[in-house]
């Protein structure tokens, strides 16, 4: 790994398209050791299983976790003074695509690996962490993270969990309740947040067995029915002082902190998952015959195929292009803050990993979809295991924060981060503002890709142009005007894809790599859509807050910005879905 300065959180949108990108094919020996290690975990303990993980059969999932940590996958990134691998960040996601295709399996192992381990690793003492970690890292005790109570879902500030200190000053007690606690069920430590005095919003480390603390029923869910979903009650629950996480009012830095990490590492298992769904449809539609010939014969089933591929090839590539910002930035943080470097990392890409939630649970609920249709009415029946993927899947446009809530948080860190001065958008949008009242260049660049990288420039302008107006009209309004956010954000998220993709596939190409002209494909195709769909959130957004001859001019920007020439889509996804079908499973 070099140690090149990484872009600024959110600076894509400001910088042009570079070529330094680390992708899939970047990966090194071990970290294909680690992938093949991983996909025989799943193929040997986990998806043999899967019917009692499910039923949730008493001791399986915890003794899964159990051999999961024997091989190290639990306490892969932990330091090894913790008795962790020490593995980079690149490496910690990758642990978590590859588990992600576990179902059940893959939501237990993320909770207690991220949110259920991370707070106490990065926000405790010394002697909290010499107590908790090393067992966490390998299984010997299991992680879970309390927030969410019944009135705060997505707002976690509203808590009522109250904390109070004994009067003998050596206990907080608390008292309140805790929803949907992933890992509730057998979890042995939990990250517990609570209002000390009902204001002050902290985290705790409760353990199991704790006088005052009881479990509701297992919840009855729609899917991931093999993990353990429980209440947490705590009713004059002693917590010895000593067990307060982080600073006293501060639980919202752990909290939000830690779901920055949770964000990109559930993109990664979404991937995980997908590329399995993905790889049993294609085999499903060469094997299933109607009208005398393979399903996968079929335009409209190649058509489906080929959109899997690019969705997963999109949000895949996003991912690792992240994931290596992320490590970069945490090499740069070590050398004045090692104990906060990730986190440090994470914060600053933020706006990235609040983007990779939303596209990694959007690609996966697509190839899901998909999935059950391929297979047609057995994708419905439980016999097929796409029906599995399906339910399980729907969760993930929930967790770690709805992705509304992610998409109104994109613009809002934007324009928080504007406002302090960590990235200039107002510079580059009032420049988009002179253009266009300039005589568009129809210069021709014949140097090669110039055109596709002149369409992601053109995009980004799209988007600057629109957020700066916004931001100049409406002002401190514009955070209540959430559907303008929202297109604002579709428009971010589909022109950072783009622009990854592209990258992704100009490498290969200048690599020779044997998967080169399906990569060209995918970022062709990838990029004519992007501009239909930047160019429908564009308009929409100028129609929400611009007038007359404001609005005009602004529409006729849309229409500069997203000017593609024709390209035949329906042949290159066919050339797609041929190499998939040929393979029989997702190749990149």
């Amino acid at each position: 790994m070099d140690r090149q300065k990484a872009m600024i959180g959110g600076g894509f949108l400001i910088e042009p398209t570079g070529d330094d990108i680390f992708t899939p094919e970047d990966f090194s020996e071990e970290q294909r050791m680690i992938i093949q290690m991983c996909d025989e975990f799943l193929d040997k303990e986990v998806l043999p299983n899967i019917v009692e993980i499910d039923a949730q059969k008493e001791g399986l999932m915890p003794e899964l976790l159990d051999k999961a940590g024997e091989l190290g996958l639990l306490g892969a990134a932990f330091p090894e003074q913790y008795g962790g691998l020490g593995k980079d960040f690149i490496t910690a996601t990758l642990v978590n695509e590859c588990l992600g295709g576990g179902h059940s399996f893959a939501v237990a192992m993320a909770a207690h690996n991220g949110i259920g381990s991370l707070p106490i690793l990065y926000f405790g003492t010394d002697e909290q962490k010499e107590k908790y970690i090393p067992k966490l890292a390998t299984g010997e005790m299991k992680g879970a993270y309390a927030l969410t109570e019944p009135g705060s879902g997505s707002d976690a500030l509203a808590a009522k969990t109250t904390a109070t200190l004994s009067e003998d000053g050596k206990n907080y007690i608390l008292n309140g309740q805790k929803i949907w606690i992933t890992n509730a069920g057998f979890a042995d430590v939990f990250t517990v947040f609570a209002k000390v005095n009902g204001e002050q919003f902290s985290a705790f480390i409760v353990e199991r067995g704790t006088p005052g603390l009881s479990f509701g029923e297992e919840e009855h869910k729609m899917g991931i029915r093999g993990s353990s979903t429980r209440q947490l009650f705590f009713e004059d629950c002693k917590i010895p002082v000593g067990n307060l996480l982080g600073e006293m009012g501060r639980g919202h830095v752990i909290a939000f902190n830690i779901l920055n990490i949770g964000r990109l590492k559930l993109c990664a298992a979404a991937m995980g998952g997908a590329k399995r769904a993905l790889n049993s449809s294609v085999k499903y539609a060469k094997t299933r015959e109607q009208f005398k010939t393979p399903i996968a014969n079929f335009g409209a089933i190649q058509h489906k195929l080929a959109e899997m591929v690019i969705r997963v090839f999109a949000a895949d590539t996003s991912l690792y292009r992240t994931s290596n910002w992320i490590t970069k930035k945490e090499q740069e943080l070590e050398s004045t803050d090692k104990a906060g470097a990730l986190l440090g990392a994470a914060e600053e890409y933020a706006i990235e990993c609040a983007m990779l939630k939303v596209l990694g649970s959007e690609a996966l609920d697509y190839v899901v979809d998909e999935g059950v249709q391929i297979h047609g009415g057995n994708g419905f029946s439980d016999e097929y295991n796409i029906s599995r993927s399906y339910r399980d899947s729907r969760i993930n446009r929930i967790f770690e924060g709805t992705n509304e809530i992610n998409r109104l948080l994109i613009l809002d860190m934007y324009l928080k981060r504007a406002m302090k001065g960590r990235i200039d958008l107002m510079k580059p949008a009032m420049a988009i503002q002179q253009e266009l009242m300039s005589i568009p260049d129809f210069g021709e660049d014949d140097t090669p890709f110039a055109t596709e990288l002149k369409h992601i420039a053109n995009f980004k302008k799209a988007i600057l142009m629109c957020a700066g107006a916004a931001a100049q009209q409406l002002m401190m309004k514009i955070e209540h005007e959430q559907e303008l956010l929202m297109y604002l954000a579709d428009m971010a998220i589909d022109t950072f894809q783009a622009e990854s993709v592209l990258m992704r596939a100009i490498k290969m190409s200048r690599n020779n790599h044997e998967e080169a002209e399906t990569a060209m494909d995918i970022a062709h195709v990838y990029i004519y859509d992007t501009a239909d769909r930047v160019s429908c959130a564009g308009k929409a957004a100028v129609n929400a807050f611009a007038e007359g001859d404001t609005q005009r001019m602004m529409l006729l920007g849309i229409k500069r910005f997203t000017k593609v020439g024709g390209y035949n889509t329906k042949d290159a996804r066919r050339r797609i879905a041929a190499k998939l079908i040929e393979k029989e499973k997702y190749f990149f």
